[in-house]
């Protein structure tokens, strides 16, 4: 079994655990914590690695008690269109980008009103161009104890802490950031455990192929 957190358009290093082939638990009876990648992604840029943060209301953001499951977007500003002119500007001369772009677009237009049911959609959308079916199930209810399953016999591993933008992915033993083509990387070099539409944009079907390189057995 895997534990991840809810995330907003993940990192590789996170769907290589879904690539795993083992039971996922999405936790969402986790505390909402700032500058994760709960509500966070990073893409690359002209001019470089470009964090996209989608906004929470202020009164649930305000207190590290609010388990996600309860977090609403913000809905002031136009944080929607700004996200995704960002990632059609990074992305409109990568490979794949064109055959993607609408199935994208439609959800940024949608109102969602929970930043689960944001992040699970686009998540449900980068899987099914992937062609890839993890047994995922969700837990809202009371917080997993990974270490009491554990002691329990159960076979644990345990990442909701250890994705994070703040946390060197090579801090995981079992990811290893594989190169892939990437559009600024003349001028960036390549950068590692990126959002996953980055490598979806730039590597199409053969993201699948880039996953299973980047585990580590």
């Amino acid at each position: 079994m895997i534990l991840l957190t809810s995330a907003y358009l993940p990192p590789i290093q996170y769907f290589t655990k879904l690539y795993s082939g083992l039971p996922i638990v999405e936790e969402r009876a986790d505390h909402y914590v700032k500058q994760t990648y709960r509500n966070r992604c990073i893409i690359a840029a002209d001019d470089g690695p470009l964090p996209l943060t989608v906004p929470v209301e202020t009164e649930a953001a305000g207190t590290s008690r609010t388990p996600m499951r309860d977090i609403r977007i913000s809905n002031h500003g136009n944080w929607r269109h700004q996200h995704w002119q960002a990632i059609v500007s990074a992305y409109d001369r990568s490979a794949f980008f064109s055959y993607y772009a609408d199935d994208f677009e439609a959800i940024y237009r949608r109102p969602y009103r929970y930043l689960v049911d944001f992040s699970a959609d686009l998540l449900a959308l980068i899987l099914h161009l992937l062609d890839l079916h993890p047994d995922i199930r969700i837990n809202t209810e009371a917080y997993i104890d990974a270490e009491a399953l554990r002691r329990q016999g159960y076979a644990v591993e345990d990442f909701r802490q250890t994705i994070r933008p703040k946390l060197a992915a090579d801090a995981d033993p079992s990811f290893r950031p594989v190169p892939y083509f990437q559009v600024f990387a003349q001028r960036h070099g390549f950068l590692p455990n990126l959002s996953m539409i980055d490598l979806l944009f730039n590597c199409g079907p053969e993201s699948r192929l880039v996953l299973k390189a980047s585990r580590v057995e």
